[in-house]
């Protein structure tokens, strides 16, 4: 056991890396506990428990911290150990530390829940199984920041990470555990990393990962990196030089320093560009820090005047910053030995960004484009990286910095992703859902058929009613109904907003009841058609020749149109009999022209749309309004709005499907002389002079009859006139009218 006099000078000043006295006299009593509490204790990756505890509250001290984090991550792994001192953190370190600690846990059992889930995607098989596979991670990674109530926690849990893996470099460990949690580490941890900016940590974890992975091709390229160590560290140490006498001649004052060689990166360059290792820019590469833009450059031109640029190889992303707000200036120019060499350009602000927690142009590294969605989640990943920043900014303030310190861990506890919920299925796979989200929801994410004989649901093993709003981190089971796909179905009740909130579960839930509907038109329409078959005494009839025979490409088109009643039974029966004559005696008048103040004729309507002006609007010729009726607009792809009366069929089949387009509109003042066209019905005893009967009433009405088709079978004459009133008055009295009229049995509007 290591003594804590020794622990302590050793890793005191690491610790206590920019907080005060105070604070630091918190973190040494946390040390001197930790010592004890962790005695005699192996860590769950093998390491003595306390030398990984002060493994991660130093990294953590390297992320500059405020102390409830360092100390959560020195005892967080004594409560995985032990559950029985979870309860010893609270009174002893504070309610701050209690909460960070118990997060870390709940992030820890994610990652048990998940294991199986976070596999490597190219061991699916298939390009959609691994596009699957990378989604599946994205969205580990997305659930594990919005599980994190303080984002703290995330950070506590990546210093574990890395401590693990440095301490299985030590021992050069290599099996398949460290194979399985570098490859964990690679696809989730590091671009986690990067996404928070936590730059320096992204490397580390990416290099340590792939160095289990890959332990092969990791040992050449670093033999590779030392074969020409030497020879590469004195070309660019010459060529600093050599910069730095030409910027000292022009005045310049500027930091110039060699850049670090990643494994990985080299690697992934070496196999995405198919580029051998000499011919990488950035293995021989350096970088410039000066005071301003404007300097930066100046130094450009210097660079470009001491050595050929390659121009292809030219970026600046300080006029055109990336994305993500990445900054700097990137060229590379042919050195005298005709080999590239890469030279980086920007200012301390933009080092500082880059380098310590805020540019972590991760969508560019992680798709390779700048093709980017997801821009609400952007900004809130932005604004995390935004506060880590601001934490180092005031890190070095003297006055009011503990003010500042507990401002910045409020900001940061409330910045966790709470628009989204994950939760899992009981074999671990994430489903990504909206904030308010039912087992409902979750269920018809699954598969619509789990949707529709959905019946129950379980939340972390308890049976819950269906209704109940889901919470991040829990794992949903559904429970069906028995029996072969289709025949369970939903309940109306969860188009409410107390059962369902996601539009995409509504529509699913909508397109089952409009299925029902028509599979009930459907059956109607083909009983009344058998009917009419048994009462003709053509029951052997071929049913799809006869629908070809009336028009109609198959014979559930004509049960669909008998059901809805849009298909006169008289057309069967003529084509059954095959009489020679038209299946349906037309006698189709014209009576007259439209007027020209009829809406017919591009009349304004006089229909005003609530809360909107200038709105194209036209009356719908399924239901031909006309004033005073009750009206509604629904809003038409490319013709502006539709105008329908309440009282519309058609209008309630487009507002069950989509209830976002309807919108409220009136009559408003309109021309005296303005007309609507409508229909008008009338069902009479065929006779001779009916329709001069009629057309008496029409005229003495003063109402312009532009059309009539009437039908005549079995002694019955069917008529539709088309009129243009100008209220509906107009039509009540001439409807009273034509009731009158010998041998009319009904007469009323369409």
């Amino acid at each position: 056991m290591v003594s804590i006099t020794a622990l302590t000078s050793a890793t005191s000043e690491q610790l206590a890396q920019g907080l005060s006295p105070d604070d630091v006299a918190r973190m040494l009593a946390a040390l001197e506990f930790a010592s004890t509490a962790y005695a005699d204790r192996t860590a769950t990756s093998g390491q003595p428990a306390l030398d990984f505890a002060v493994g991660v509250a130093c990294t953590l001290a390297f992320l500059r911290t405020d102390v409830e984090t360092r100390i959560a991550g020195l005892m967080f792994e004594l409560t995985v150990l032990d559950p029985e001192q979870a309860p010893v953190i609270e009174p002893r370190f504070g309610g701050a530390v209690n909460e960070l600690v118990a997060g870390v846990r709940q992030l820890i059992r994610l990652r048990e829940l998940t294991l199986n889930s976070n596999a490597q995607p190219g061991a699916a098989r298939g390009r959609n199984a691994q596009q699957m596979a990378v989604a599946q991670i994205e969205t580990l990674r997305k659930m594990l920041l919005a599980m994190a109530s303080d984002m703290r926690v995330v950070l506590v849990r990546l210093a574990s990470c890395v401590t693990n893996l440095r301490y299985f470099a030590d021992i050069k460990l290599f099996n398949d555990m460290t194979r399985d949690y570098g490859r964990e580490t690679l696809d989730f941890y590091a671009p986690l990393a990067n996404r928070l900016g936590i730059w320096q940590l992204k490397w580390e974890l990416e290099d340590l990962s792939f160095r289990f992975i890959e332990p092969e091709t990791y040992k050449r390229i670093a033999k590779m990196l030392e074969e020409k160590r030497v020879m590469r560290e004195g070309f660019v140490t010459n060529a600093i030089e050599r910069l730095q006498s030409e910027m000292a001649a022009a005045g310049i004052e500027a930091e110039v320093f060699g850049r670090p060689k990643h494994i990985y990166s080299i690697w992934s360059k070496m196999k995405g560009k198919e580029l051998d290792f000499t011919d990488l820019y950035d293995v021989r590469a350096f970088r410039v820090i000066v005071a301003d833009v404007k300097t930066c450059y100046t130094v450009l031109g210097v660079v470009h005047n001491i050595w050929t640029p390659i121009p292809k190889e030219f970026d600046d992303y300080i006029s055109r910053p990336k994305p993500n707000g990445y900054q700097s200036l990137h060229t590379v120019v042919m050195a005298e030995d005709g080999r590239p060499l890469e030279v980086q350009i920007r200012t301390q602000e933009m080092h500082s960004f880059a380098e310590y927690g805020v540019a972590a142009h991760w969508r560019y590294k992680e798709e390779g484009g700048s093709n980017f969605q997801g821009q609400k989640y952007d900004e809130k990943i932005a604004w995390l990286r935004q506060l880590l920043a601001w934490k180092t900014d005031v890190a070095d303030v003297v006055v009011g910095q503990e003010e500042q310190q507990r401002e910045w861990v409020e900001k940061l506890k409330a910045a966790a992703l709470d628009d989204r919920i994950f939760v899992l299925t009981p074999q671990a796979r994430v489903i990504e859902l909206p904030v308010g989200a039912t087992p409902i929801d979750f269920a018809y994410h699954l598969h619509s058929d789990v949707g529709h004989r959905c019946r129950g649901a379980r939340v972390d093993g308890v049976m819950v009613p269906l209704n109940t709003p889901l919470k991040n981190g829990q794992t949903c089971e559904i429970i069906t109904a028995k029996g072969a796909p289709g025949t369970a179905g939903p309940s109306r009740d969860w188009l409410n907003d107390e059962y369902t909130v996601a539009t995409r579960t509504r529509s699913k839930i909508r397109a089952w009841f409009h299925a029902i509907d028509i599979q009930e038109t459907l059956s109607h329409g083909r009983a009344v058609v058998e009917k009419t078959l048994q009462r003709e005494g053509k029951t052997a009839v071929n049913l799809e020749a006869l629908a070809n025979k009336l028009g109609f490409a198959k014979v559930d088109d004509l049960f669909l149109s008998v059901g809805k009643d849009e298909f006169s039974l008289r057309q069967i029966e003529h084509a059954l009999h095959d009489t020679g004559e038209p299946a349906e005696p037309v006698d189709e008048v014209f009576l007259g022209k439209s007027r020209a103040s009829s809406v017919e004729q591009g009349a304004k309507s006089g229909v005003l749309v609530v809360g909107t002006d200038g709105l194209m609007t036209q009356l719908a010729k399924c239901c031909k309004p006309a004033p005073p009726d009750g009206i509604v607009g629904f809003v038409t792809r490319g013709k502006g709005v539709s105008i329908h009366r309440l009282t519309c069929k058609n209008f309630a089949e487009m507002r069950a499907k989509a209830p976002e387009r309807v919108i409220v509109t009136e009559w408003g003042r309109t021309s005296s002389d303005t007309v609507y066209p409508v229909d008008i019905f009338v069902l009479a005893s065929d006779r001779q002079g009916l329709l001069r009967d009629i057309s008496e009433i029409f005229s003495r009405e003063k109402i312009n009859v532009i059309g009539v088709n009437t039908q005549s079978a079995k002694g019955f004459a069917r008529m539709t006139f088309t009129a243009e009133i100008g209220a509906t008055a107009q039509l009540h009295k001439a409807l009273s009218a034509i009731a009158e009229v010998t041998g009319v049995q009904e007469a009323r509007r369409a």
